[in-house]
């Protein structure tokens, strides 16, 4: 009996010793599956990655049947070149076989990487709406899934971002066969590629001001014909008159090499935001009123009534492409620009013609026809 009441007490150390060893047992097999799984991120190629990734979820609202591009495949391997991790603790229920790890990733900024990427997604759609017909309803996106791969391709491959940390839990579940298997979920997608599918879909991951950069910039880099279609200035840009087109190129070349912008005031109301803008461009009135002291001089002299109405508006044309081309004169004014944001990011509401006005000034229609008939 006494020897009995002896092994008891050392049968309960035994069996704790053997759940303690079982439990840890457990432990090293969640964190050996989660090894397995985040060691093949490290090296990740584009198979790998497909099997980890839905191409969708990063856009989930671009509807695109295409086959699955090398373009796109190629994204992912970028994007984990610098990934790492570290196991920080581990919880094991064996009676429910489910468990949870605690890990800190490292991934690169994909905070910064979602406001680049975003920026470059616009500056592409309004280069598009700047080659279509100057018509509203035409002016959208026609940007496809492997469009938007390319982009963030190329920002992968050629911007260095930096490095971030990032906490995050990992739930696992017993498979059929008895083995610990990393459950795939939207927020394990998310965490794995630092919070990047939360960034992108932030419809204030560009403010306002960062927006109207982005379309301004652009500005600067567009032809005759897509700052017409763009700022819907008609008159004067929107012609297929050679002599006209001429005049119109020599406004857009005045922009150029003269239009500057800083922002103000930024106010924002609910989905629409008003940014102050003091912007520098030429100086339509100084233009203007060389123009019209050549051309009174020239309706003043005989030259003027022999030559008609014809050879008259010629001359017209000339003097004015002469006083726009030899302009040096700039002009600072502020405006009062309008952005909405629909729900995915904010854009520009120029329909008042605001930005037009601010640039061409008193040039936005062309002031010959009417001053040589007369």
């Amino acid at each position: 009996m006494k020897t009995a009441k002896r092994l008891i007490p050392l049968l309960v150390v035994i069996l704790a010793i053997m759940a303690f060893g079982c439990f840890h047992s457990e432990k090293r097999a969640v964190k050996k599956a989660i090894k397995n799984d985040l060691d093949l991120l490290k090296n990740l190629d584009s198979d790998t990655a497909s099997k980890y990734f839905s191409y969708k979820e990063l856009f989930p609202d671009i509807k695109d049947d295409q086959k699955q591009s090398n373009e796109i495949k190629d994204v992912f391997p970028l994007f984990f070149q610098d990934f790492d991790y570290k196991i920080l603790d581990v919880d094991v229920d064996k009676d429910k076989q489910t468990a949870s790890a605690s890990l800190r990733l490292v991934t690169l900024d994909a905070n910064a990487l979602a406001k680049d990427f975003t920026a470059a997604k616009l500056q592409r759609e309004i280069q598009s709406a700047a080659n279509m017909e100057n018509d509203q309803d035409s002016k959208s996106s026609s940007l496809s899934l492997t469009d938007l791969y390319l982009i963030m391709k190329e920002l992968l491959a050629s911007d260095d971002y930096d490095s971030i940390e990032r906490n995050c839990t990992i739930e696992l579940a017993m498979n059929d066969h008895n083995a610990w298997e990393i459950k795939r979920t939207y927020a394990l997608e998310n965490d794995l590629v630092g919070g990047l599918m939360t960034y992108l879909s932030d419809p204030d991951i560009l403010s306002p001001e960062d927006t109207l950069t982005v379309y301004l910039d652009s500005l600067t880099e567009m032809n005759t014909e897509e700052m017409s279609s763009f700022l819907g200035v008609e008159s004067i840009l929107n012609t297929s008159d050679t002599t006209r087109n001429a005049i119109a190129s020599a406004l857009v070349t005045q922009v150029h090499n003269t239009f500057n912008y800083e922002f103000k005031d930024s106010k924002i109301n609910g989905y629409q935001a008003v940014v102050t803008t003091k912007i520098t461009t030429f100086d339509s009135e100084a233009i203007l009123t060389s123009y019209q002291k050549k051309l009174n001089e020239y309706l003043a002299s005989p030259d003027a009534v022999i030559d008609g109405l014809e050879k008259r508006l010629d001359k017209s044309y000339d003097m004015l492409l002469d006083c726009i081309t030899a302009n040096t004169a700039t002009k600072t004014a502020d405006a009062s620009l309008c952005l909405i944001n629909d729900g995915v990011s904010w854009k520009l509401d120029d329909s008042n013609g605001e930005l037009g006005n601010a640039i061409f000034g008193t040039l936005t229609t062309s002031p010959v026809d009417d001053t040589v008939t007369e």
